[in-house]
């Protein structure tokens, strides 16, 4: 199974890949995706993706720092610390790659108001920063969030894609095999909070995952302009 690459067969995050496969594909083989690879992808809704996942990446932030804290506070590996920190470094590389891009498409970061597909998915990342939250649930859609966008921009790098060259970088970007090692890290961690979690913590973990891939593929839907 290609999502599953990034397991070694074991734990709860490859049992779920498995389980909600074809809800896994809808959000890593989506259209949209696919039409990069296939070279037939329609620049305004590469643009318009764009601009969203900008303003995304801007509310993933404070996401992304509140599970750094969890991970200082409530893990019981300090290495998780600097797995994590290493994700919060990338973020300022890639605002500034994201700011590169808009220019080079014409894009104005500045004037894009996010839609409603990009608000929904922004509010599951605010409330799963809340306090109350268990870091077992949180690791794991971080996990969840990586890991689907390797798998996809991934397919774009394979043997007879047809990318076009200018949107190979983007799909470098999370498609390499740097980030797939990352996103590796991200799955070992979330699948030893998991083994250890009570059964409400790995049932919130799960819809943690699902919701994600629902957002997913509802950021795609609208990246291609669907309602």
């Amino acid at each position: 199974m290609e999502g599953g690459s990034l397991d070694n067969g074991r734990g709860k995050t490859a049992t779920w890949m498995e389980q909600y496969r074809l809800m896994y594909d809808r959000a890593t083989r989506h259209p949209f995706v696919l039409s990069i690879r296939d070279g037939t992808v329609d620049i305004s809704a590469f643009k318009r993706w764009l601009g969203q996942d900008y303003r995304f990446v801007r509310e993933f932030v404070p996401f992304l720092a509140s599970i750094l804290l969890k991970a200082w506070k409530d893990s019981d590996d300090n290495s998780d610390v600097e797995v994590i920190l290493g994700g919060m470094a990338s973020l300022n590389d890639e605002l500034s790659w994201f700011k590169k891009e808009a220019s080079k498409w014409d894009v104005h970061l500045g004037g894009i108001a996010p839609q409603k597909a990009n608000l929904e998915y922004c509010r599951l990342l605010q409330n799963l920063m809340l306090p109350e939250i268990d870091y077992a649930v949180v690791i794991t859609a971080f996990w969840a969030i990586e890991t689907v966008y390797q798998d996809s921009f991934s397919l774009c790098l394979e043997s007879g894609s047809k990318t076009p060259a200018e949107l190979m970088e983007t799909c470098k970007r999370w498609g390499n095999a740097h980030f797939k090692d990352y996103c590796r890290s991200l799955q070992k961690i979330a699948d030893r909070c998991l083994e250890n979690a009570p059964g409400d913590v790995v049932r919130k973990a799960e819809e943690a995952f699902l919701s994600v891939l629902e957002h997913e593929i509802g950021f795609w839907n609208m990246s291609s302009g669907e309602s």
